[in-house]
């Protein structure tokens, strides 16, 4: 479940209207470029510092990692946080009917091999990736955080929930340490902690087929935004375009209708789920999904470029 898309922050100048320096720093940590803003120097520390913890957990393609022992090996006593977010990464598998399904791992893979040698996967390798998806084939014991793999073969890929996660569990250690005022991006997972100075963050949000332009502006305070598409990873194969997100139900590039979902939300891991849920969804059935979340508010860009409130 690979995801990367465009957000900007818009500053109308380089200070507060208070007149506080603003901070920014960016590192590249869990497969992704990793931005801090604040008036507080101390916040980039304090974020990089929480990201690189959970990379520990998270991050697949470290073979130090838990999820990559995990993978390996089919089993494992969990840390908290990763069993936290497996729980979550179910719970979401519940409600959205299994459009986001963490297990769909070895069907990325199969496509993202494929696209380096500038094919499609067959049908029967696509069929025979499709056995290992299924949470049902996760089982989490809550008592010792045991965690097993059922199937040979499956694997789990936390891209499309763990750095929201992640900007989460950020903005909660600079909420500890006093920081009033700060924004983090974590490839397009961003939270707005407090105020701009006297105003509300502005965030841009790519235009999905022109990258020059922005398809909406949106003004947070305390809430998290993020938005999935096939913005750049996706390949094209005989003049079809072909998303990165692939559906879990047919083992192929999502093709719902929406080439782009915009989520706001409370925190930054539902706002990360939901955007490639509703991508995988589509316009009606991201509708309906949404009514599982009091406060959450959304927009999609449809194939004829048309933007739609959820």
């Amino acid at each position: 479940m690979y995801k990367k898309i465009i957000l900007y922050f818009l500053f109308t100048t380089a200070v507060f209207g208070c007149g506080k320096p603003l901070y920014r720093d960016s590192e590249f940590i869990m497969g992704t470029f990793v931005e801090v803003a604040s008036t507080d120097p101390r916040a980039k520390a304090i974020v990089f510092d929480e990201f690189k913890r959970l990379q520990k957990a998270f991050d697949m393609f470290d073979e130090q990692s838990e999820l990559s022992r995990l993978n390996k090996t089919g089993e494992l006593t969990a840390s908290e946080d990763l069993f936290f977010v497996l729980k979550k990464a179910r719970e979401f598998y519940g409600l959205t009917e299994g459009a986001f399904d963490v297990t769909v791992a070895p069907v990325s893979i199969l496509w993202k091999r494929a696209i380096t040698r500038s094919e499609l996967p067959v049908v029967e390798a696509i069929e025979d990736a499709l056995y290992l998806v299924g949470f049902d084939g996760v089982y989490l014991d809550e008592d010792t955080r045991q965690v097993k793999l059922l199937k040979m073969g499956a694997m789990i890929d936390l891209g499309g929930i763990a750095k929201g996660y992640a900007v989460d569990k950020a903005i909660t250690m600079l909420k500890k340490a006093q920081v009033s005022s700060a924004i983090v991006n974590a490839g397009g997972n961003i939270y707005c902690l407090g105020p701009n100075g006297r105003k509300a963050w502005r965030v841009g949000i790519q235009d999905p087929r022109v990258s020059k332009n922005l398809s909406a502006r949106i003004e947070l305070i305390d809430k998290a935004v993020a938005t999935s598409g096939d913005y750049e990873q996706f390949f094209t194969f005989q003049n079809k375009r072909y998303s990165h997100i692939i559906d879990p139900k047919t083992g192929y590039p999502a093709d719902s209708g929406v080439i782009s979902a915009t989520i706001v939300a409370d925190d930054a891991m539902t706002a990360d789920v939901l955007s490639t849920s509703i991508v995988v969804l589509g316009l009606q059935k991201g509708r309906r999904l949404l009514k599982n979340f009091p406060g959450v508010s959304g927009k999609v860009v449809d194939v004829q470029d048309k933007v739609h409130d959820l």
